[in-house]
């Protein structure tokens, strides 16, 4: 039984708003308040979301644990992030949708020794969640916030409650 999360329009307009701890600031800006925040908190996983936000660790020499990417930014085509991975998961996801897919490569991704690299086909952005979900406590998930940072979320249960809270509202798809 294949299950899909697909997003509902009032989740949709709810999931704009930043879900945990929104740095502003220009790439540089943000990229030193994280780079800080990284060595302070030495998150059992660093976990990014987003081309952006990946690129911007990588190039602060802070490269993530795992890093969820599907090569745009702002919905447009760039170049693939150059990441060192150890292990690349290849995936497809639908914007607006969860797939199990995503759920078993993810998994397997923050399992892995050593960085891994997770490549999604269509869209990233709800990947979040599921990364926040499945990432060992004191992980670290970081997704771009367009125009304004970086959000970054510390896993803990509330931070996990609440995600969960979001996957139930979802619509599921068998």
């Amino acid at each position: 039984m294949i299950r899909i999360f697909v997003l509902t329009p009032e989740l949709r307009k709810e999931l704009k708003a930043p879900l945990g701890l929104l740095i502003k600031g220009s790439f540089e800006e943000t990229s030193r308040k994280v780079a800080k925040l990284v060595a302070e908190k030495k998150p059992k996983k660093l976990i990014t979301v987003g081309d952006q936000v990946t690129m911007n660790m990588i190039s602060n020499n802070i490269p993530p644990d795992v890093a969820i990417v599907d090569s745009k930014v702002m919905r447009k085509a760039i170049s693939p992030v150059k990441f060192e991975a150890d292990k690349i998961f290849q995936i497809n996801n639908p914007p607006g949708t969860i797939t199990e897919e995503s759920w078993e490569a993810i998994k397997k991704a923050i399992n892995s020794l050593g960085r891994s690299k997770v490549v999604v086909d269509g869209e990233e952005d709800l990947l979040t969640i599921v990364a926040v979900l499945l990432a060992p406590y004191g992980s670290m998930v970081m997704y771009g916030q367009p125009k304004q940072g970086v959000v970054v979320l510390e896993v803990k249960e509330e931070v996990k409650k609440r995600f969960r809270e979001i996957i139930e509202r979802m619509k599921k798809v068998n």
